[in-house]
Protein backbone atom coordinates (compact mmCIF):
# COMPACT_ATOMS: atom_id res chain seq x y z
CA UNK A 1 0.00 0.00 0.00
CA UNK A 2 2.88 2.35 0.84
CA UNK A 3 4.41 1.78 -2.63
CA UNK A 4 1.13 2.71 -4.34
CA UNK A 5 0.92 5.94 -2.35
CA UNK A 6 4.56 6.83 -3.17
CA UNK A 7 4.14 6.02 -6.88
CA UNK A 8 0.90 8.04 -6.99
CA UNK A 9 2.58 10.98 -5.22
CA UNK A 10 5.55 10.87 -7.62
CA UNK A 11 3.23 10.73 -10.64
CA UNK A 12 1.17 13.67 -9.32
CA UNK A 13 4.36 15.70 -8.77
CA UNK A 14 5.58 14.99 -12.32
CA UNK A 15 2.20 16.01 -13.78
CA UNK A 16 2.23 19.23 -11.74
CA UNK A 17 5.78 20.00 -12.88
CA UNK A 18 4.97 19.37 -16.54
CA UNK A 19 1.84 21.55 -16.25
CA UNK A 20 3.90 24.44 -14.87
CA UNK A 21 6.51 23.92 -17.59
CA UNK A 22 3.80 23.93 -20.29
CA UNK A 23 2.34 27.16 -18.91
CA UNK A 24 5.80 28.75 -18.97
CA UNK A 25 6.44 27.49 -22.52
CA UNK A 26 3.31 29.20 -23.84
CA UNK A 27 2.69 32.41 -21.90
CA UNK A 28 -0.59 34.23 -22.35
CA UNK A 29 -0.74 37.61 -24.05
CA UNK A 30 -3.14 40.32 -22.85
CA UNK A 31 -4.55 43.40 -24.49
CA UNK A 32 -6.52 46.05 -22.58
CA UNK A 33 -9.10 48.09 -24.46
CA UNK A 34 -10.58 51.26 -23.00
CA UNK A 35 -12.91 53.82 -24.48
CA UNK A 36 -15.23 56.52 -23.28
CA UNK A 37 -17.65 55.72 -26.13
CA UNK A 38 -19.48 52.42 -26.10
CA UNK A 39 -20.10 52.78 -29.83
CA UNK A 40 -16.38 52.31 -30.58
CA UNK A 41 -15.77 49.39 -28.19
CA UNK A 42 -17.46 46.81 -30.46
CA UNK A 43 -15.14 47.80 -33.33
CA UNK A 44 -12.09 47.51 -31.07
CA UNK A 45 -13.23 44.12 -29.70
CA UNK A 46 -13.60 42.69 -33.19
CA UNK A 47 -10.30 44.13 -34.44
CA UNK A 48 -8.40 42.50 -31.57
CA UNK A 49 -10.39 39.25 -31.95
CA UNK A 50 -9.28 39.07 -35.59
CA UNK A 51 -5.70 39.00 -34.25
CA UNK A 52 -6.50 35.89 -32.17
CA UNK A 53 -7.55 37.41 -28.85
CA UNK A 54 -10.67 36.42 -26.95
CA UNK A 55 -12.70 38.22 -24.29
CA UNK A 56 -11.59 37.85 -20.67
CA UNK A 57 -13.17 40.51 -18.40
CA UNK A 58 -14.96 43.87 -18.57
CA UNK A 59 -15.76 46.74 -16.25
CA UNK A 60 -17.25 50.19 -16.57
CA UNK A 61 -16.04 53.01 -14.34
CA UNK A 62 -13.77 55.94 -13.75
CA UNK A 63 -10.21 55.42 -14.94
CA UNK A 64 -7.01 57.14 -13.81
CA UNK A 65 -7.38 59.84 -16.47
CA UNK A 66 -10.53 60.98 -14.65
CA UNK A 67 -13.04 59.97 -17.29
CA UNK A 68 -15.66 57.26 -17.44
CA UNK A 69 -14.60 54.34 -19.60
CA UNK A 70 -15.60 50.83 -20.56
CA UNK A 71 -12.48 48.72 -20.00
CA UNK A 72 -12.13 45.24 -21.52
CA UNK A 73 -9.28 42.77 -21.07
CA UNK A 74 -8.64 40.39 -23.96
CA UNK A 75 -6.36 37.33 -23.82
CA UNK A 76 -4.47 35.34 -26.44
CA UNK A 77 -3.20 31.81 -25.86
CA UNK A 78 -0.56 31.05 -28.51
CA UNK A 79 -0.88 27.33 -27.69
CA UNK A 80 -4.56 27.39 -28.69
CA UNK A 81 -3.95 28.35 -32.31
CA UNK A 82 -6.23 26.99 -34.98
CA UNK A 83 -9.45 28.17 -33.36
CA UNK A 84 -11.78 30.23 -35.48
CA UNK A 85 -11.91 33.96 -34.93
CA UNK A 86 -14.57 35.12 -32.55
CA UNK A 87 -16.92 38.02 -33.17
CA UNK A 88 -18.34 40.34 -30.55
CA UNK A 89 -21.39 42.50 -30.10
CA UNK A 90 -21.57 45.20 -27.48
CA UNK A 91 -25.09 46.19 -26.53
CA UNK A 92 -25.67 49.37 -24.52
CA UNK A 93 -28.94 50.98 -23.53
CA UNK A 94 -30.72 52.77 -20.71
CA UNK A 95 -33.99 50.94 -21.51
CA UNK A 96 -34.10 47.39 -20.18
CA UNK A 97 -36.87 46.38 -22.59
CA UNK A 98 -34.66 47.40 -25.52
CA UNK A 99 -31.75 45.41 -24.08
CA UNK A 100 -33.76 42.20 -23.88
CA UNK A 101 -34.85 42.55 -27.53
CA UNK A 102 -31.28 43.26 -28.67
CA UNK A 103 -29.89 40.33 -26.67
CA UNK A 104 -32.43 37.94 -28.14
CA UNK A 105 -31.68 39.16 -31.66
CA UNK A 106 -27.95 38.61 -31.06
CA UNK A 107 -28.69 35.11 -29.66
CA UNK A 108 -30.74 34.32 -32.76
CA UNK A 109 -27.66 35.34 -34.79
CA UNK A 110 -25.49 32.85 -32.84
CA UNK A 111 -24.06 35.10 -30.12
CA UNK A 112 -23.85 34.11 -26.44
CA UNK A 113 -23.81 36.28 -23.31
CA UNK A 114 -20.39 36.88 -21.75
CA UNK A 115 -20.51 39.83 -19.37
CA UNK A 116 -22.45 42.85 -18.25
CA UNK A 117 -21.48 46.06 -16.54
CA UNK A 118 -22.82 49.57 -16.00
CA UNK A 119 -21.25 52.48 -17.81
CA UNK A 120 -21.81 56.17 -17.11
CA UNK A 121 -22.13 58.09 -20.36
CA UNK A 122 -20.72 61.54 -21.10
CA UNK A 123 -24.27 62.89 -20.77
CA UNK A 124 -24.59 61.76 -17.15
CA UNK A 125 -26.82 58.74 -17.73
CA UNK A 126 -25.99 55.15 -16.93
CA UNK A 127 -26.22 52.39 -19.50
CA UNK A 128 -26.29 48.68 -18.96
CA UNK A 129 -23.59 47.24 -21.24
CA UNK A 130 -23.73 43.61 -22.36
CA UNK A 131 -20.97 41.87 -24.30
CA UNK A 132 -21.91 38.87 -26.44
CA UNK A 133 -19.65 36.53 -28.40
CA UNK A 134 -20.04 34.40 -31.52
CA UNK A 135 -17.63 31.46 -31.42
CA UNK A 136 -17.62 29.63 -34.75
CA UNK A 137 -15.93 26.59 -33.17
CA UNK A 138 -18.95 25.88 -30.94
CA UNK A 139 -22.10 24.10 -32.02
CA UNK A 140 -24.98 26.55 -32.18
CA UNK A 141 -27.95 25.94 -29.91
CA UNK A 142 -31.08 27.99 -29.59
CA UNK A 143 -30.91 30.19 -26.52
CA UNK A 144 -33.54 32.38 -24.90
CA UNK A 145 -32.57 35.36 -22.76
CA UNK A 146 -34.63 37.07 -20.13
CA UNK A 147 -33.75 40.40 -18.55
CA UNK A 148 -35.31 41.25 -15.21
CA UNK A 149 -35.14 44.75 -13.75
CA UNK A 150 -36.66 46.07 -10.55
CA UNK A 151 -35.95 48.60 -7.82
CA UNK A 152 -36.86 46.13 -5.03
CA UNK A 153 -34.72 43.15 -4.10
CA UNK A 154 -37.79 41.34 -2.76
CA UNK A 155 -39.41 41.61 -6.20
CA UNK A 156 -36.20 40.39 -7.81
CA UNK A 157 -36.19 37.38 -5.46
CA UNK A 158 -39.70 36.42 -6.59
CA UNK A 159 -38.96 37.00 -10.29
CA UNK A 160 -35.73 34.96 -10.12
CA UNK A 161 -37.61 32.09 -8.44
CA UNK A 162 -40.23 32.12 -11.21
CA UNK A 163 -37.58 32.24 -13.95
CA UNK A 164 -35.61 29.45 -12.27
CA UNK A 165 -38.71 27.28 -12.21
CA UNK A 166 -38.89 27.77 -16.00
CA UNK A 167 -35.29 26.58 -16.45
CA UNK A 168 -33.52 29.95 -16.70
CA UNK A 169 -29.97 30.22 -15.30
CA UNK A 170 -28.71 33.48 -13.80
CA UNK A 171 -25.81 34.78 -15.90
CA UNK A 172 -25.20 38.29 -14.57
CA UNK A 173 -26.32 40.93 -12.08
CA UNK A 174 -25.68 44.68 -11.93
CA UNK A 175 -27.22 47.77 -10.38
CA UNK A 176 -27.88 50.69 -12.72
CA UNK A 177 -29.94 53.85 -13.06
CA UNK A 178 -33.31 53.70 -14.78
CA UNK A 179 -34.77 56.30 -17.09
CA UNK A 180 -36.73 57.57 -14.09
CA UNK A 181 -33.51 58.15 -12.14
CA UNK A 182 -33.87 55.34 -9.61
CA UNK A 183 -31.50 52.46 -8.94
CA UNK A 184 -32.49 49.21 -10.60
CA UNK A 185 -31.26 45.68 -10.00
CA UNK A 186 -30.73 44.20 -13.48
CA UNK A 187 -30.34 40.44 -13.95
CA UNK A 188 -29.79 38.53 -17.15
CA UNK A 189 -30.88 34.92 -17.41
CA UNK A 190 -30.38 32.28 -20.08
CA UNK A 191 -32.20 29.09 -21.08
CA UNK A 192 -31.02 26.71 -23.78
CA UNK A 193 -34.02 25.40 -25.68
Amino acid sequence: MKKIVLVTAAWAASVATSTVANAADAPLEYRVLATSRTSTMEKELNAVAAAGYRFSKAMGGKSANGGQEVIVAMVKDPAASGQGARKYRLLATTKTSTMQKEMQQAADDGYAYLEQTVFETAFGGKEVVVIMEHDSSKTEIHTSYRLLATTKTSTMQRELQEAGAQGYILMGLTVGKTEMGGDEVVTILRRDD
